[in-house]
């Protein structure tokens, strides 16, 4: 992997490339393409946009994700994760189609500084139950938005922006459901579920959308019936690029979207750099994680330019690609061109295809983005995680995913501290010491013996701000008042500035009940920082010993100058 701050892959991946690799990634691009097409109009109508919106960000973004980014087979574009939050920007009347455009652009100059600052790896630290809180909340709420067009409900006004709200008014309007409408979407449901059945080639999506928008042509031409369709809700769909726009900048609106833009960037790096790990583990490669940030920063800085929504590496199609032969970015700037082709050629045809339909390829999306198996399997984890979980989740479904992601990182911080203070322990070792047992004691025959007027403290586990004040009460707690302290630190891996002010108040305070402190087993990590902070200064570097051997000497000799 290189070091350098730029380096796409598609240009390592070039200076060996040959005609068999070419094969290989022009019948993976051809297929990924054709998947890609039903998946970018239906997400692009579900996030509250036009299906040329859609199409417009596989195309671009999925051409910048594959010419600049680290992975040799990620495919990217328009995904589901993004949906909820397009959708609440658009419908925003202070926002709107411009505010997407600029959130979607801040996102993409947040995820280049994060691939330039070298920060790719710092997304894995995110808890697992975090991302599949989202992820699955994410689901449920992608499922919610398309009852309407599933089941063809008749409802008067504009749909209400929050989950809760929504439900109330599909049962208001149940009575209200078109049984040829649901009976579309249904079948097309089905029809994509059996699809891999027959063969795993075919995308059944695609297969629905065919077989439904030639039935619904014959229904609404030569019958009284009528279902909806997107040109019905959209108008006349027009196969052309359009002009370059820039955003209106202005330091209120990007203060206002920039919490927006942050969980866009974040949400876009997880699902990014999730999607190359899954595609490393099969075809058994390596991508530069900051390399497709940058990759990937870049795709969401221009889409918008162009009219798309925010996009990032999408797990399904880069299997896809994967599985059909694809081994280099070829095939994903392949998959783009063919995406340009049918755009420009076939795009007018998409006004006949039924609204119900696409539901239904929505509904297959949300299910397959739940991860419920998964959801239920973590339910056996520890409490905490099942905690954070479940908050993740249900904020996610009822307020939205800023909140969530925010909530959820605090609670995992707050928990995984209350964890880290749990696991250091703090004992008071009486009498004498095995030094069979110890790691940092010479060993001898007969156990170490503790002089009187000395009492050993041990500390295992991290010294930071969860557990100083810990140390502080047992001290205070043994109401007496030894000659020596002697505080082992062999297994205190590090220290923070909590930890030293903690122990700068324990040697000012014990220098005045005329109590000696002595540092035994300090590793070199501590020590640097203890020296650099003037503790050792403050102590006395005679006071910090290398073992208990050593540290037991010293407060024997301190205890006998004192009684002498």
């Amino acid at each position: 992997m290189s070091n350098s701050y730029f380096a796409p892959r598609l240009l390592s991946e070039l200076r060996h490339y040959n005609k068999a690799k070419f094969a290989a990634d022009l019948m993976a691009g051809l297929i990924v393409g054709i998947v890609a097409l039903p998946l970018a109009i239906a997400f692009g109508i579900a996030s509250g946009v036009s299906p040329s919106q859609g199409i417009l960000t596989a195309i671009i973004g999925g051409f910048i994700v594959s010419a600049l980014g680290g992975s040799r087979v990620q495919i990217g574009g328009p995904t589901g994760a993004f949906i909820v939050i397009i959708y609440g920007i658009v419908s925003d009347p202070n926002l709107g189609l411009s505010g997407l455009m600029l959130a979607t652009m801040l996102a993409g100059i947040f995820l280049i500084l994060l691939g330039v600052c070298h920060l790719g790896t710092i997304i894995k630290f995110i808890p697992y139950p975090i991302v599949v809180g989202f992820t699955s909340g994410i689901a449920v709420t992608i499922f919610t938005t398309q009852i309407k067009d599933l089941f063809g409900l008749t409802i008067a006004g504009k749909m209400p922006g929050d989950f809760l709200s929504k439900w109330l008014v599909y049962f208001q309007n149940f009575d209200t459901v078109d049984w040829v409408t649901t009976a579309i979407g249904v079948l097309s449901i089905v029809i994509i579920a059996l699809t891999p059945k027959v063969s795993k080639k075919v995308p059944g999506s695609l297969v629905a959308i065919i077989v439904m928008t030639i039935g619904v042509y014959f229904l609404n031409t030569y019958t009284d019936m009528k279902v909806l369709t997107i040109g019905d809700q959209f108008g006349e769909i027009k196969a052309s690029i359009p002009s370059l726009q820039v955003p209106n900048l202005s330091w209120e609106s990007v203060k206002s979207l920039f919490p927006t833009a942050m969980v866009i960037a974040v949400l876009g790096a997880i699902e990014s750099l999730l999607s190359a790990t899954v595609a490393d583990g099969v075809c058994g490669d390596h991508h530069n994680s900051n390399q497709e940030l940058i990759g990937q920063g870049v795709a969401n800085l221009c889409t918008p330019l162009f009219g798309g929504i925010p996009c990032t590496g999408a797990i399904a199609r880069t299997m896809t690609n994967i599985n059909n032969g694809g081994r280099t970015p070829v095939a994903g700037i392949i998959h783009a061109a063919v995406l340009l082709i049918i755009f420009l050629v076939l795009m007018p045809l998409a006004a006949y295809i039924p609204m119900s339909c696409l539901a239904g390829v929505l509904v297959i999306v949300s299910y397959n983005m739940s991860g419920w198996r998964t959801f239920m399997q973590l339910m056996k984890n520890p409490k905490s995680d099942v905690i954070v979980l479940f908050i993740t989740f249900l904020l996610t479904v009822i307020f939205d995913l800023t909140i969530a992601i925010e909530v959820g990182l605090l609670i995992a911080c707050l928990l995984f501290m209350k964890r880290m203070a749990e696991s250091t322990q703090i004992k008071v070792i009486a009498d004498e010491i095995d030094p069979n047992d110890e790691t940092d004691a010479e060993v001898h025959e007969e156990h170490l013996r503790i002089p009187q007027g000395v009492e050993v403290y041990e500390i295992n586990g991290p010294y930071f701000f969860g557990i100083a004040n810990k140390f502080e009460e047992l001290m205070t707690a043994m109401e007496d008042h030894p000659k020596v302290r002697i505080i082992r630190m062999r297994r205190v891996p590090f220290i923070d500035s909590t930890g030293i002010h903690n122990l700068q108040n324990l040697c000012e305070m014990s220098h005045r009940e005329g109590t000696h402190i002595v540092l035994s087993g300090v590793t070199p990590n501590v020590y640097s920082v203890l020296e650099h902070n003037g503790f050792c200064h403050l102590l006395g570097k005679d006071h910090i010993c290398p073992n208990i051997n050593v540290a037991l000497e010293r407060a024997s000799a301190i205890v006998k100058r004192k009684i002498d």
